[in-house]
């Protein structure tokens, strides 16, 4: 089943400094209907304002990986790690037992950026933060391996986080096509970054999401230049 979830669809909220969209009840915006996918609990959509950003707050007990779409975001956090990630990099962070952190757009253009959490195999661990460039050009034509907890994804270069889930990218020139098959017991959750393309003949535009459950395969085609990413979690949350 591929349920289309549009970006008109999605939760909002307006803070002035933060545009924010929630494809899952987050802060304010509560949906029983949208309450997570499998082990995937947030996947916000952020525009975030010229030098400004979320100040220090805490977190514990969940893996937080942000893509940058454009610009740049600047990570301080408790335990002493600081970073600069640009558009198209990852960054990763497994908050464990517990870290405070800030997110900052320093620069003088706006920073957008998806911040998808997803729940830990298990809970505690030390905290850590992690980031790495990955070139676009690199997952042109094929899904890249992000973030991941599997270990043959580690050794080929992905960020490591604390779950039986991975995070891929991809970019596709119009009329490309790619297939990927999805592990029994897991579920995925497509996001298009930009352009448009079509999963298993349904439709999707920029900023679009398709939820998937129960199939085995996808097949993707790009109906214009495009970017998208894929969660894949397992179905039942830990």
């Amino acid at each position: 089943m591929i349920e289309k979830r549009s970006f008109s669809s999605l939760g909002h909220a307006d803070h002035g400094w933060l545009n924010a969209r929630h494809h899952f009840s987050f802060s304010s915006y509560q949906d029983p209907d949208r309450m997570g996918w499998g082990s995937l609990r947030v996947w916000n959509d952020d525009e975030i304002a010229p030098q400004s950003g979320f100040p220090t707050h805490p977190h514990r007990d969940m893996e937080i990986i942000t893509y940058v779409r454009q610009g740049a975001i600047t990570h301080r956090d408790s335990v002493g790690n600081e970073g600069h990630t640009l558009a198209g990099d990852v960054q990763v962070m497994s908050a464990g037992t517990g870290i405070q952190h800030s997110e900052f757009n320093l620069s003088d253009e706006e920073t957008r950026l998806f911040q998808i959490w997803i729940e830990p195999t298990e809970k505690g661990g030390t905290p850590r933060w992690d980031a790495k460039e990955f070139p676009r050009g690199d997952r042109a034509g094929s899904l890249e391996v992000l973030a991941s907890g599997f270990d043959e994804d580690l050794e080929i270069g992905a960020l490591w986080i604390r779950a039986d889930a991975r995070l891929s990218g991809a970019t596709l020139t119009k009329g490309d096509a790619i297939t990927h098959a999805l592990a029994d017991g897991y579920r995925g959750y497509l996001v298009v970054s930009e352009g448009r393309l079509r999963v298993n003949g349904v439709d999707l535009d920029t900023r679009d999401a398709a939820a998937i459950s129960d199939i085995t395969e996808l097949s993707i085609e790009a109906i214009d230049d495009v970017e998208f990413l894929l969660a894949e979690v397992p179905a039942v949350a830990h």
